[in-house]
C-alpha cells in the first residue's frame, strides 16, 4: 500500500512510497495551472531527496499531476528582482537542490508526461534518466533565450556534458522546441512510452536495472562528448559560433552571447564551478533591459491579451462551427486551412470551381510540407481536407456562424460579396473583412446590419503568422467583437483589438518602416547600407527586400486609393517622399518579388540567397558622396515606427499599450528585444525619445515630430500608457 508522505498539508510535491520500494514524487503546485520553478516546488523536491536516505527506498520517480511536467521559471517572481544578487542566489539555490538530487546515491527517473521547458527540463536533466510519453505535440527545450534569459538551473552545464557543446549551444541559443522522438535520437531522453501506464512501468524498470545510477559527469573518467572547450574540433566550432550568432542577432540580444560564454567557460572547469559561472551570466541576463522588455511584453502583456484583456466583459463565450471564406487566393486558402485545422467546417468560395479547388489544394500542399518535416499523422490530412468544401455557390454559406471575405482590396468587389453573403447567412451570423487598409466603417455601409460587421486582418502567410488584428467599426457591436475575439483564439492565433482608421494600426505603422528605407534611397543613401541598418535595428527583414515581398504595385494601389478617398472627403493627400521611388520602379515594371524584379532581382541561381540588389538602383539614385552614420539610419527606421504607434495611441486607434506592443512584434516583426513599438519609448524614457525625435524631425521632416502623448510623458516623467499585466 502507498502512503502519502505529505499528508496533512498542501504541498507542491506529493510523495507516495510504494510496496516495490520506489518513491513517486508527483509535482502539483497548488493554485497554478502549471508547475513552475520556485521556492515551493524546490522545497518539495528537496523533501523527496531527503526521503531517499531511508534504506527502504530504492529510487525515485519524479512526475507531474498536471498536464505538463513543468513549464519553467516563475517569471512573476523574476520580475520583482531588482539587484543581481537576487537572481544569482536563486539560481544557486536551485542548483543546490538539483545537485543533491543527482548525487544522493540512488536512481532518480523523470517520468515526463507533458511539456518540460526551461527550468522544467533542467529538473529532468538532474535525474539519471528521462522517459517521455511519445506524443509529437509534447515539447522539450530551453526557450529562455526568447525572453532574453539563459537556463539558470544548470542547463548550460548539463547539456554539453550530455550531448556535446555544439548541440548544447543549438538548444540554448536558438530556444526551439524538440519533439520526443527527436530528443531520443539526439540522446536528450532515455526512452519513450506510449501512455501514462507504460511511462511509470518503464521508470520503475529502469530503477530496478540501475540501482547505483550515477550521472556521466560524476564518473571518474568522464569526458565531454566531442571534446571540451580546449578540443581542436570544438575550438574550430566555437570560433565560428560568434559570427553565426552575430549574423542572426546583430548583437542585440545579450543572452545569446552570455549563453555561449557560459557553455565555453563552464566546460573549461569542473561541474560545480561551471554552475557558478552560469549563475553569474543568468544574473546578467535578468538585469538586462532587453530581458525586461521581452518579459514585460512577450509574457505579461501577451498572457493578458490571451486571457481576454481586450475582450468585452459580460458576454458569453462562443465558438464557430461553420465558417465561410470568400476568395480562395493565397490568403483565403490559408484562412480556410487554419480553421479546418482547428476542427471547423469551412466553405471556401471563388468565382470559378477551378479557383476554389486550387484554394483547397493549398491545404494539401501545407499538409505535405508538414509531413515532410515529420509532423502530423497519415490520418489527419484526410479529416482536415474533408472539412473544406470548395465551390462557387453562395447558398453553401447557409448555416455559417462567421463569414470572412478575403477578396481583392477594392470597395466595389467587397461590397458585392458582402451583399451576396448576407442574402444567405442567418441573422445571427457575423461578417468580417480581411482588408489590410480600407476602413471597416466604410466597408460596413454595404451591409444591411453593420453592427455585425467587423474587420479580421490576417497576416501572410496566415498558416504561420500568429496575429490577427480585429478592427472595430463605428457601428460594430460589443457582441460581434466578443465573437470575433473568441474565433481568433479558437484557431490558435493571438488577437489584438483596434479601432477603425485608415490602415488601422499594423498596416499604418508597418508602412512607415519600408517607406522610410525607400526615402533614404532617394536621398542618395547606399541601398546596402539601408538594408544592413534594418537588420542591425533588429527587424526580421530589411525595408527594401520587405517591400519587394509585399509588392510595390500594392503599395502604389493603396496610395492611389487613399488619395481618392481623401479627395472625396475634401482633404489633401500628403504623399510620403518614398512613394515617388515606388511609382518610378512600377513604371519600369519592377513591381516586386512576384514579378522577379523590384529593388532586388529575384530567383537567381548564382546567389545563395536567391536575390541580389538590382544594380540599376545606383543609376536611378546615385549614391551621395557623404553617407550618414549607420546609427542615423537605424534611428530613423525605429523612431518613425515608434512615433506612428504613439500617434495611434493618441488618436484612440490603439486601445491599449499591450495591443500596440504585441501587434508590432507579431504583426510585422518589430525588433522583439525592444518589447514592442511602445515599449521602445518607455525603455529609453519619453524625454530622451522626444529629444532625439526632434533632432530627426529637424533633418528629415515633420513625420519625426514627436507625438503629443510622448511630449506629455516627457514633461511629467510618466510612462506611455499602462501596460496590462496579470
Amino acid at each position: 500500500m502507498g502512503q502519502n508522505a505529505g499528508a496533512g498539508m498542501e504541498s507542491a510535491v506529493d510523495l507516495q512510497h510504494g510496496e516495490d520500494g520506489i518513491l513517486v514524487a508527483t509535482m502539483n503546485l497548488p493554485g497554478r495551472p502549471m508547475n513552475v520553478v520556485g521556492d515551493a516546488l524546490l522545497r518539495g523536491i528537496a523533501l523527496a531527496c531527503e526521503k531517499l536516505a531511508d534504506t527502504a527506498v530504492k529510487g525515485l520517480i519524479l512526475t507531474s499531476a498536471k498536464s505538463d511536467f513543468c513549464a519553467g521559471g516563475d517569471l512573476d517572481r523574476m520580475s520583482r528582482w531588482s539587484t543581481p544578487e537576487e537572481p544569482f542566489e536563486a539560481s544557486m539555490a536551485m542548483k543546490k537542490v538539483l545537485r543533491a538530487l543527482e548525487t544522493q546515491g540512488k536512481p532518480v527517473v523523470a517520468a515526463i508526461n507533458g511539456h518540460a521547458l526551461g527550468g522544467g527540463l533542467e529538473i529532468a536533466l538532474a535525474c539519471h534518466a528521462r522517459i517521455v510519453i511519445d506524443d509529437a505535440g509534447l515539447k522539450l527545450g530551453q526557450p529562455e533565450v526568447k525572453l532574453g534569459l539563459l537556463p539558470g538551473g544548470g542547463g548550460t552545464q548539463r547539456l554539453p556534458r550530455l550531448l556535446g557543446l555544439q548541440l548544447a549551444l543549438q538548444l540554448c541559443a536558438e530556444g526551439e522546441d524538440i519533439a520526443p522522438a527527436k530528443a531520443l535520437a539526439m540522446g536528450l531522453v532515455t526512452a519513450l512510452a506510449r501512455d501514462r501506464d507504460e511511462l511509470m512501468a518503464r521508470a520503475r524498470a529502469w530503477i530496478a536495472e540501475h540501482p547505483k545510477a550515477v550521472q556521466p559527469w560524476d564518473q571518474p573518467r568522464f569526458r565531454i562528448p566531442g571534446g571540451d572547450s580546449r578540443s581542436p574540433a570544438v575550438v574550430q566550432m566555437l570560433a565560428i559560433a560568434p559570427s553565426v550568432a552575430s549574423a542572426r542577432t546583430w548583437g542585440n540580444i545579450p543572452a545569446v552571447t552570455h549563453i555561449m560564454s557560459s557553455i565555453f567557460e563552464g566546460c573549461l572547469l569542473g561541474f560545480d564551478a561551471g554552475c557558478m559561472v552560469e549563475s553569474r551570466y543568468f544574473a546578467a541576463c535578468v538585469m538586462s533591459q532587453e530581458s525586461k522588455n521581452m518579459i514585460g511584453s512577450l509574457w505579461f502583456q501577451l498572457n493578458a491579451i490571451r486571457k481576454g484583456a481586450s475582450r468585452p466583459v459580460g458576454i458569453e463565450r462562443s465558438k464557430v462551427d461553420k465558417l465561410g471564406v470568400l476568395g480562395a487566393g493565397m490568403m483565403g486558402a490559408a484562412i480556410a486551412f487554419v480553421a479546418a485545422r482547428a476542427g471547423i467546417e469551412v466553405v471556401l468560395l471563388d468565382t470559378t470551381q477551378e479557383l476554389a479547388d486550387r484554394g483547397k489544394a493549398c491545404s494539401q500542399g501545407l499538409l505535405d510540407k508538414a509531413a515532410a518535416k515529420g509532423r502530423g499523422t497519415p490520418q489527419k490530412p484526410d479529416a482536415l481536407l474533408a472539412r473544406i468544401t470548395a465551390g462557387t455557390d453562395f447558398a453553401l454559406l447557409e448555416g455559417c456562424d462567421l463569414v470572412i471575405e478575403a477578396v481583392f482590396e477594392d470597395r466595389a468587389v467587397k461590397a458585392g460579396v458582402t451583399q451576396r453573403a448576407e442574402a444567405v447567412i442567418g441573422g445571427d451570423a457575423v461578417l468580417a473583412s480581411n482588408t489590410s487598409t480600407l476602413p471597416i466603417t466604410g466597408l460596413a455601409r454595404a451591409s444591411r446590419r453593420p453592427s455585425s460587421f467587423i474587420g479580421l486582418h490576417f497576416f501572410s502567410p496566415a498558416d504561420r503568422m500568429p496575429l490577427v488584428e480585429i478592427i472595430v467599426g463605428e457601428q460594430t457591436s460589443e457582441r460581434t467583437l466578443a465573437r470575433a475575439f473568441d474565433f481568433v483564439l479558437q484557431i490558435g492565433k493571438t488577437p489584438i483589438v483596434v479601432n477603425d482608421s485608415r490602415g488601422f494600426y499594423t498596416s499604418r505603422v508597418f508602412a512607415t518602416y519600408v517607406m522610410e528605407g525607400i526615402a533614404m534611397l532617394a536621398e542618395g543613401v547606399h541601398p546596402r547600407s539601408i538594408e544592413v541598418a534594418g537588420l542591425q535595428a533588429g527587424m526580421p527583414m530589411p525595408p527594401l527586400a520587405l517591400q519587394d515581398e509585399v509588392s510595390l504595385s500594392l503599395a502604389l494601389h493603396v496610395a492611389e486609393q487613399t488619395r481618392k478617398d481623401l479627395a472625396a472627403e475634401g482633404k489633401t493627400y500628403d504623399e510620403h517622399p518614398g512613394m515617388a521611388v515606388v511609382r518610378r520602379l512600377c513604371e519600369l515594371g519592377r513591381v516586386g518579388k512576384k514579378a522577379g524584379k523590384g529593388f532586388y532581382d529575384w530567383g537567381l541561381d548564382d546567389d545563395e540567397r536567391g536575390k541580389r540588389l538590382w544594380s540599376g538602383l545606383l543609376e536611378l539614385y546615385p549614391v551621395a558622396a557623404e553617407q550618414p552614420p549607420q546609427r542615423e539610419l537605424i534611428d530613423r527606421l525605429m523612431f518613425v515606427q515608434a512615433n506612428e504607434a504613439l500617434r495611434c495611441l493618441d488618436e484612440g486607434v490603439l486601445r491599449s499599450v499591450a495591443d500596440g506592443n504585441i501587434g508590432s512584434i507579431f504583426g510585422w516583426g518589430f525588433a522583439p528585444f525592444h518589447g514592442g513599438a511602445l515599449q521602445f519609448v518607455n525603455a529609453m524614457g519619453a524625454k530622451v525619445f522626444v529629444e532625439r525625435a526632434r533632432e530627426l524631425a529637424g533633418r528629415h521632416g515633420a513625420r519625426f515630430e514627436p507625438a503629443a502623448g510622448a511630449v506629455r510623458c516627457a514633461e511629467t516623467g510618466a510612462l506611455v500608457g499602462s501596460p496590462m499585466q496579470d
